[in-house]
């Protein structure tokens, strides 16, 4: 019966899914994040928490977009698991607050109580951030039931042994060299026609629309695998960003990482051109390769012509070759940071982009 409705309806709900996905509209999505950034600001702890820090002493981790499943074939957090594991071990010795932005849980295509039966050590180590409250999380688009079933609460429960309340966004707030900083934290699928809009589209989402398409096995996560999309979500992300004065906005949901609003794929274009300059040839040819590279995987050169560095995206921890990406926030510098696998199949921190915070005032 289910091939033959796979047969039957993948198209049409193909089709309908383009219609009403994330497809990013600069309007909307303005909106809607400013919204919720103002919510936050004069009503914090109801949409989001407003969290003081000291830019010099006060340590943050921020990851996305685990997508943890079942361990089956559609499971595209398998391969990074001992990754994401690691990472977790060296940020609680290092006594950082984990921030866990958002679509952690693939509730699209299982029921929790199979994510719950086949992640047991994710959640285990996860739970060391919350004993000692140094842990918040946040709901994206592909774990939307976390904000909104109001019993939602009760699975979080039996894996982390307590309640967790469960926010769509949160504000660090610090002061760098004397002037403020504010830093808009949020899944980033604000302004999509699926995931945000009223209570009722938000309920035939995760109720209805996300159990669909998993009895169908008909994976639609669009983001994180259209290129073009990419370009366009983070581009009318970063524009939000730009409009704003010491005002960093920090994302996930599109699985491309983004450091002061420039792609890695950028950021070579940057490099190649300064090693022409300077008639670096041997710089300009390890470039040209890894451009190439990079383009055979599908990214796409967005047009941020003139940019103020104030987006970010933390990237994913599914990469299909175990990779995960995330922003650090300590010693008053922000990072990106990626943990991969060597040849011997053992984790390894590696940072790839950093400035001080006091660069981006």
């Amino acid at each position: 019966m289910r091939k033959f409705l796979q047969k039957l309806l993948t198209q049409p709900v193909a089709k309908l899914a383009d219609r009403l996905s994330s497809r990013p509209d600069k309007k909307r999505v303005d909106k809607a994040l400013s919204r919720l950034y103002k919510n936050i600001i004069t009503k914090p702890g109801k949409k989001g928490l407003v969290i003081p820090f000291d830019s010099l002493k006060d340590k943050f981790i921020i990851f996305s977009d685990q997508h943890k499943g079942a361990r089956d074939d559609m499971d595209i957090f398998a391969l990074a698991e001992k990754n994401y594991l690691t990472a977790l071990n060296y940020y609680e010795e290092q006594q950082f607050f984990y921030i866990n932005l958002g679509d952690s849980e693939e509730l699209w295509e299982n029921l929790f109580i199979t994510i719950k039966k086949h992640n047991k050590a994710t959640f285990e180590s996860e739970k060391r951030f919350i004993n000692r409250k140094a842990f918040l999380k946040i709901f994206g688009n592909h774990d939307l039931y976390w904000g909104n079933d109001p019993l939602a609460g009760v699975g979080l429960l039996q894996v982390y042994g307590q309640l967790v309340k469960i926010y769509e966004g949160a504000i660090l707030q610090t002061s760098v060299n004397e002037k403020p900083l504010n830093i808009y934290l949020t899944h980033g699928h604000q302004g999509d026609l699926q995931s945000d809009g009223n209570w009722f589209s938000k309920w035939f989402v995760s109720d209805i629309w996300a159990p669909f398409q998993a009895y169908l096995k008909i994976n639609l996560n669009t983001p994180a695998n259209n290129d073009q999309l990419k370009t366009d979500h983070n581009r009318i992300m970063y524009e939000w960003a730009a409009e704003r004065n010491n005002t960093l906005l920090i994302t996930g949901h599109t699985h491309q990482p983004v450091f002061r609003s420039l792609t890695h794929l950028e950021r070579l274009y940057d490099e190649m051109a300064k090693a022409k300059r300077t008639n670096h040839t041997a710089a300009v040819a390890e470039i040209e390769k890894q451009i190439t590279n990079r383009n055979l995987k599908g990214d796409i050169v967005p047009d941020f012509s003139a940019y103020k560095p104030y987006y970010f995206n933390s990237g994913c921890c599914c990469f299909d070759d175990g990779d995960i990406t995330g922003i650090e926030i300590a010693d008053g510098f922000i990072r990106l940071i990626k943990w991969e696998y060597d040849d011997k199949k053992k984790s390894n921190r590696i940072v790839l982009e950093e400035c001080k915070l006091d660069e981006l005032i």
